[in-house]
């Protein structure tokens, strides 16, 4: 197998930037994509060169040429949609989260098995993100004791207009959070590589008349007693750059997504590495993992099991949010980012 042969399945806005991005990945053919509107299955395959189309996901799995599936579906459907793939013998790079909550999250892994199922936390591939995390984990800034999200983002009306799913927590499992921080929130246990013990957090539902949460505070504890702060939104009156401060015991690393994703370290000098696949975005470059993790057994920064910490720690500040406690996390499940 010299190109992995990849399968779009949901062909709404985050399919189609996917789409423009994996033409900057050779080794990724997007040879199939489904959706249940056949108008815009056809014309997602019109645009993108794409000649097997379909409107049903099973008949896409028995019938299409194809090695591995891309989920852009709403997050109720990954569940289901994770199980069907491993059992029809494809590989799945899923969009995050990999599911809506924990219970759901765990009973998905141990059900797959050994399959090849990634989900795409990005970030894991964004070149300042990952030379943060390395630095983290080589001990380059010491024992780090706290560590600082602010997610300043903005999303309009037509962000639920157009995709009435994430409104709901019974289809999106939440808003801000579990959506768009998220991604940061992974990035920083992975970093410290350990899983979270506790949480609590306060949400909120300003601008916007949906179930969901489009702010979210939050403190995260983990193992070794470090703290992470988090702060997301979608009602930033303008957005701006995300930010992560990581505070250590010899320095301090602080990074920000825009202009371009930069990390500046205080107190130390560090050698920064780079991603383990090569490109201009951190999406590319996290398709070109899955598919050499895939095509040539190169390990991914983000096998599904990997990302059931954030998923813990994610359900840790909702619980909280609600019943205005602490949340411990269960020790036993012994969770590994």
């Amino acid at each position: 197998m010299s190109k992995l042969r990849l399968a779009v399945i949901g062909c709404g806005d985050i399919a189609s930037f996917t789409a423009l991005v994996s033409r900057l990945v050779p080794q990724v053919s997007l040879s199939a994509c489904c959706d249940v509107n056949a108008e815009r299955a056809q014309g997602f395959a019109r645009r993108h060169g794409i000649k097997q189309v379909f409107t049903d996901y099973a008949d896409l799995l028995e019938r299409a040429a194809v090695d591995a599936v891309y989920l852009a579906v709403p997050h109720h459907l990954h569940y289901p949609m994770v199980l069907q793939a491993a059992g029809a013998q494809k590989a799945v790079f899923v969009e995050k989260p990999i599911t809506r909550t924990l219970p759901e999250g765990l009973a998905l892994v141990e059900k797959i098995g050994t399959a090849r199922i990634g989900v795409n936390y990005q970030y894991r591939y964004d070149s300042a993100c990952y030379a943060l995390a390395r630095a983290v984990q080589a001990g380059a800034l010491g024992k780090i004791h706290s560590m600082r999200i602010n997610i300043p983002w903005r999303r309009t009306q037509a962000y639920f207009d157009g995709a009435p799913w994430h409104k709901t927590i019974a289809q999106a499992g939440g808003g801000t959070l579990i959506t768009q921080g998220s991604h940061f929130l992974d990035l920083a246990l992975w970093a410290l590589g350990e899983p979270p013990v506790s949480a609590m957090g306060y949400t909120a539902t300003p601008t916007f008349a949906v179930e969901v949460d489009t702010l979210a505070h939050g403190i995260v504890e983990t193992r070794s007693g470090t703290l992470i702060n988090i702060s997301s939104s979608m009602a930033a009156a303008v957005e701006q750059a995300v930010t992560i401060e990581a505070y250590g015991e010899r320095g301090t690393a602080f990074y920000r997504n825009l202009p371009l994703p930069s990390v500046k370290w205080i107190g130390v000098k560090v050698r920064r590495e780079s991603p383990p696949e090569r490109g201009v975005h951190a999406l590319q470059r996290s398709m070109a993992g899955f598919a050499d993790w895939i095509l040539h057994d190169k390990p991914f920064l983000t096998p599904a099991v990997s990302t059931l910490p954030v998923l813990a720690a994610v359900d840790g500040i909702y619980q909280s949010a609600v019943t205005g406690a602490r949340i411990y996390i269960d020790r036993s499940l012994n969770l590994q980012p």
